[in-house]
């Protein structure tokens, strides 16, 4: 099974056990869209599979119990997974007491008063638009959005599609952006290209049809006394009845020229007599579905702020809006929609992305907090024993590698559970850190499990772990051979059996092996250490699985991706950060150079050369299958191509995320094995096993890739002792001065590029499966440092003095870190 679906399964399962109560993924199951996008391209998945998904789990929230499962098992289909196909039915939710009070029914004075993404997915799972009591009071935030004056039920179920169930979600639907409508003009000072609002008066309306398309247009003459211009609508004959001869108009658009005559097509108009909610301001511009408009949208917003806008109740401290200069939430909210001027909108943004950051980060500080105070078991060392343990390899560690130890050393003697994150560049030595954090909890007869993403990964790592730990001829080893073992998918049956036993009965201390250690037969006779390798590929329940086979075990979680300070400080704040910013000595930079696709036969001359000396090559390409772009070059041609044309008389391999994850896995070894010269691939080796031998990386369509997956692509080679090299192919010449690719030239630091990834791309490729908070920010940005430093500040303050926000002061900032971080339950890493 793909890994992506694999991951849907898992949790489409776990969702159905919860009863379909969108409580499988902290935020709700729309939270997935962002990160299994991301590995279901990866795996293969056609663009149609993906939005197809991505669409239903966006309309999750808003089903009934029966409609979510049905959408589920819809997925099942698209994906063609019996395990999802069939899931359970839901259950019938238990009905509530005719002495309860309706959930709806509270008076104003008690409201939430802060909702994001987050907070709406967890309130919709829970009650869900079918499940709303009949006898909801109109005058509530969360009443149904239909309760609102000029919204029907056609409208209504519009609105759901946009993810705005309630009162309160249609206030925090934020514009996408903005049309500055305040500077009015008269028509003679009008000039090509320009958005404008004049005020005119109409002198002719009429309509003809096209000949060639057969399309009806509507067009007016309007003028001011200093000129006339023409406006046109395309296919809205509406206009014809709307406007009349000698009305006055305000009108707004874009001036554009139709035969050397300046127009001005589809702009919006109102008579002057309305309220100037389209023009003559600056005007929101909302994210849409079809057969919603702007004009209605914004009146409806519009009747909605001026009612309720003044009801939200402030839940920031006076002493923080005063300290930190923000403008209360009421005002910004009624800001972020219809600004007065430029400076207030500023002001508005920065308010409500400042409580996106600053709830984030109390979520953040809490999590820290509860896992600081569980008891974990203490694992003294001697200095002497860890020099000798050091001493036994047969290298020098590096400054980095050194204080990452150190840091391992002192949780493990802190009398709370290490949950640590080690983060460094591939080939950085984050395994020998790890190894020896297993290696002192062992030694004092405790149990360690060491989990790898793949088989093959779980195989290489096993190899060095043991030896690591348990070299024969060294009579200094922490362990004996047979107490490390290797489970995985592929373990015999037989051999799973015995090596079960010996983890229950506490004869083997070390296990490594896949997503099979989590499963429900496996028991630990005493898991005091977790190591989770490249946990951007695990998912929080999976952590928490890993957890739970022990008594609040001791977790360190690796990545090989640096994580932007911004990141550091937010997504990742709850833990504790050890960086392996060094390599170990003797390791040779990856020579990086752009080739333009002119270029390929003199790089395939050095691939032959190179494997003619004995080494071997990537070549990575962006999809597996051409399909539409045929721009595009894609792996399965190029390696027919390859094979038959370049190097007939090499061995060339293919490898590609439609695989199956087995038929991957003895690609991989082939290569490993030099039973291929060349592998052909996909990003499906971002990730992978060490090919010391591989010495060339050719990337074609280059300028698609974001920096974090080319730098972790370059890192396949220049593993082993020789000069590797790393060409960098774009799509097309013009594509050679793509701006990433020139900082892959000039830089290997791994940091310098993640930041630079961040601020180009976002924090997409860095998330990976926590899902916790960051997914519902929908003003804040984890690339704006200063803010989040500003936040987290204060943030800081208040939970140095109120930790459990107990204080009369603190009690809506509670509720609204409630709503923001819906489930607490789980894993804290």
């Amino acid at each position: 099974m793909q890994r992506s679906i694999e991951k849907l399964y898992k949790i489409f399962k776990l969702e159905a056990e919860l009863n379909y109560a969108d409580k499988a993924v902290v935020g709700g199951l729309e939270n997935l869209t962002d990160s299994w996008q991301g590995d279901a391209r990866a795996d293969g998945l056609s663009e149609k599979q993906i939005q197809n998904v991505i669409n239903i789990l966006r309309s999750y929230s808003g089903l009934s119990l029966e409609g979510r499962a049905q959408a589920l098992k819809s997925i099942g289909k698209i994906l063609d997974n019996p395990g999802i196909k069939h899931l359970s039915a839901p259950k019938a939710p238990e009905k509530p007491r005719a002495s309860q009070t309706p959930p709806h029914s509270k008076p104003i004075s008690s409201e939430k008063p802060m909702r994001t993404k987050s907070r709406l997915s967890a309130q919709k799972s829970s009650e869900g638009l079918a499940t709303i009591p009949a006898n909801v009071l109109p005058g509530s935030l969360n009443a149904p959005i239909k309760t609102v004056h000029g919204i029907g039920e056609k409208q209504s179920q519009l609105l759901n599609k946009l993810g705005i169930f309630t009162i309160e979600d249609l206030i925090y639907y934020f514009p996408r952006r903005y049309d500055d409508y305040t500077k009015l003009k008269l028509i003679k000072d009008l000039t090509y290209d320009e958005e404008v609002t004049i005020i005119a008066c109409v002198d002719r309306v009429d309509t003809f049809t096209t000949r060639e398309k057969n399309r009806k247009i509507v067009q007016a003459l309007v003028s001011d006394d200093t000129g006339t211009i023409q406006l046109m609508w395309f296919n809205q004959i509406y206009h014809l009845r709307q406007l009349r001869k000698n009305m006055f108009l305000s009108i707004s658009g874009k001036v554009e020229q139709y035969m050397g005559k300046l127009v001005m097509y589809h702009p919006d108009y109102e008579k002057i007599s309305q309220e100037q909610l389209h023009t003559q301001r600056i005007v929101p511009i909302y994210p849409l579905t079809a057969r919603l408009n702007q004009r209605w949208l914004r009146r409806v917003m519009f009747s909605v702020l001026s009612n309720w806008a003044p009801k939200i109740p402030e839940f920031m401290t006076a002493y923080i809006l005063e300290d930190a200069g923000l403008m209360d939430l009421s005002t910004a909210l009624k800001e972020i929609h219809f600004p007065e001027n430029p400076d207030n909108l500023q002001q508005a943004r920065h308010r409500l992305a400042f409580d996106e950051i600053f709830l984030l980060q109390l979520g953040v500080l809490r999590q820290k907090h509860d896992w600081a105070h569980v008891e974990g078991r203490v694992f003294p060392i001697s200095d002497d024993w860890l020099n000798s343990q050091v001493n036994r390899l047969a290298f020098s560690l590096t400054n980095a590698q050194h204080g990452a130890l150190s840091d391992v050393r002192a949780d493990l003697v802190s009398g709370r559970p290490m949950n640590r994150l080690l983060q460094g560049d591939v080939g950085s030595g984050k395994t020998i850190i790890a190894g020896l954090g297993i290696a002192m909890v062992v030694s004092s007869g405790a149990q360690a499990a060491y989990m790898a993403p793949t088989s093959i990964l779980a195989e290489q790592h096993y190899v060095n772990l043991k030896n690591l730990l348990a070299t024969p001829a060294e009579n200094k080893a922490v362990l004996q051979e047979h107490q490390i073992r290797l489970l995985t998918g592929d373990t015999p049956a037989k051999e799973r059996e015995a090596l079960l036993e010996g983890l229950a009965q506490g004869e083997i201390k070390l296990v490594v092996g896949t997503h099979a250690l989590i499963e429900d037969p496996i028991v630990f006779n005493d898991l005091q250490i977790a190591v989770v390798d490249e946990q951007h590929r695990f998912g929080v329940s999976q952590r928490a699985a890993l957890r739970e086979k022990g008594h609040n075990p001791h977790l360190l979680v690796m990545t090989a991706t640096p994580i932007p300070r911004s990141l550091a400080l937010t997504v990742y704040g709850d833990l504790d950060l050890s960086v392996l910013n060094e390599m170990p000595p003797g390791r040779q930079p990856v020579k990086t150079f752009i080739n333009y696709p002119v270029e390929r036969e003199r790089i395939y001359n050095l691939v032959r050369s190179q494997v003619n000396h004995g080494h071997q090559a990537f070549i990575i390409y962006p999809l597996v299958e051409q399909g539409e772009d045929e721009e595009v070059l894609a792996a399965v041609q190029e390696y027919e191509r390859l094979q038959s044309e370049v190097f007939p008389d090499l061995r060339v391999g293919l490898i590609h995320g439609r695989l199956r994850p087995d038929e991957k896995e003895t690609v991989m070894r082939h290569f490993r094995d030099r039973q291929f010269d060349i592998l052909v691939s996909t990003t499906v080796i971002e990730v992978g096993v060490d090919i010391p031998n591989a010495t060339i990386m050719i990337i074609e369509g280059a300028n698609r890739f974001g920096l974090a997956q080319l730098h972790q692509l370059r890192g396949r080679v220049g593993r082993g002792g020789e000069q590797s090299y790393c060409f960098l192919i774009p799509q097309t010449d013009d594509k050679a001065e793509n701006e990433r690719l020139v900082a892959m030239v000039n830089t290997h630091d791994g940091f310098i590029l993640a930041e630079h990834d961040l601020k180009q791309r976002g924090p997409g490729e860095f998330l990976g499966t926590r899902q916790s908070g960051y997914a519902g920010l929908r003003l804040a940005s984890l690339t704006d440092l200063s803010l989040i430093e500003t936040a987290r500040k204060y943030a800081q303050q208040v939970y140095e003095n109120d930790p459990t926000l107990s204080a009369l002061e603190h009690k809506l900032m509670r509720e609204a870190l409630e709503y923001f971080w819906p489930n607490r339950k789980g894993d804290l890493s």
